[in-house]
């Protein structure tokens, strides 16, 4: 199958490529190889294109001869402020919809997306009086005095975290989720329109090899381990405690190998989302203290600091995943930080 992959030079997108033309099918890369994202390319490979997605004549041209695009495009993290808003919505939504136009023009009628986690916004609390409940807001007031885990909108008891399935409400809490749940209705808009079949793959915490490194829009684990090559302490905002499912990047492109060849089982005009998680959640701060320890110190420091658009617990029930597409992690925690500790970054 040949396969356009949108942002196929970046940390992600690459790991695609590589399983994608292991796997039989051929690849074909299309990336605005930005500055803040890549390394200098004086010369890109042949086969690669280098534009924007955005860029309508660019598009078209990739998707000549192309049975599937998968769209790992886009601007991520949680940013500066506010505003670099126009710049997500720019890059993830009308990124985007000239894709989708441009493949509904083209007649290519399969998409694989790079769907997110954070489009759940918390994730999923149990109250021992009231069941399963949805916390409201972190109030500034609480994160200012250190009460970091979110508390019962009924009755104010500490709540349980668990697993979020796909099936729950969603609650965007920052720019870049908010882009993340509209790239999801514009996808699901474009399969009911065409008649294509569209999966979104919501990653949770991804890492890996290749991660961007000293740049304020990369995951955390990317950030942590920025710090330890410069001699610096891994920092660790609020108390540490926060849950998240950090998954493999390797993992993360096989999934979209099985996701690939289970997009002819939808029906037409059909989307489907699908968590892409390790299923072995851990905090930030064991995550920190194992990344240390592997790459031989410092010890991370835990500041209290905060950013309001974070969230306090989300991790996955990728159950649907494994279930429907075959699929399964194989990179452990605790060996993937190893690795991670000594990978070379960008």
């Amino acid at each position: 199958m040949r396969v356009l992959v949108t942002g196929g030079a970046g940390f992600i997108g690459s790991q695609i490529v590589a399983e994608l033309g292991a796997g039989g099918h051929e690849p074909v890369v299309l990336d605005a190889l930005l500055p803040s994202a890549h390394a200098p390319h004086p010369a890109p490979p042949k086969e690669w294109l280098v534009a924007d997605v955005r860029d309508r004549e660019a598009v078209a041209a990739a998707l000549r001869g192309v049975d599937a695009v998968c769209h790992q495009a886009a601007m991520v993290g949680l940013g500066k402020d506010f505003a670099d808003a126009p710049d997500y919505v720019g890059c993830n939504d009308l990124g985007t919809a000239v894709l989708l136009a441009e493949m509904a023009r083209a007649g290519v009628d399969r998409l694989l997306l790079a769907g997110s986690m954070v489009v759940y916004g918390e994730g999923r609390y149990e109250c021992p009086a009231h069941g399963v409940v949805r916390p409201g807001p972190r109030a500034v007031a609480d994160l200012e005095a250190g009460r970091f885990e979110p508390r019962c909108p009924g009755c104010g008891a500490e709540l349980r975290p668990g697993l979020v399935g796909e099936d729950a409400p969603t609650d965007p809490r920052n720019v870049y989720a908010t882009t993340k749940l509209a790239q999801e209705h514009l996808a699901a808009a474009w399969a009911r329109a065409t008649g294509g079949r569209a999966v979104s793959l919501r990653y949770h915490n991804v890492y890996g090899p290749g991660m961007p490194r000293d740049t304020p829009y990369a995951g955390v684990a990317s950030l942590f381990r920025s710090a330890l090559a410069r001699g610096e302490a891994p920092r660790v905002f609020e108390d540490g405690g926060q849950r998240r499912d950090f998954v493999h990047v390797r993992d993360v492109a096989s999934a979209n190998a099985a996701a690939l060849m289970g997009l002819d089982e939808l029906s037409p005009g059909a989307f489907a989302a699908y968590n892409t998680g390790s299923g072995d959640p851990h905090t930030v701060g064991e995550m920190a203290r194992e990344l240390a320890a592997a790459y031989g110190g410092p010890e991370p420091v835990v500041t209290g600091e905060y950013r309001l658009g974070d969230v306090r617990h989300v991790t996955a029930d990728s159950a649907r995943l494994r279930a429907e597409l075959g699929w399964k992690p194989e990179v452990g925690f605790g060996e993937g930080m190893r690795e991670f500790a000594r990978a070379r970054l960008r």
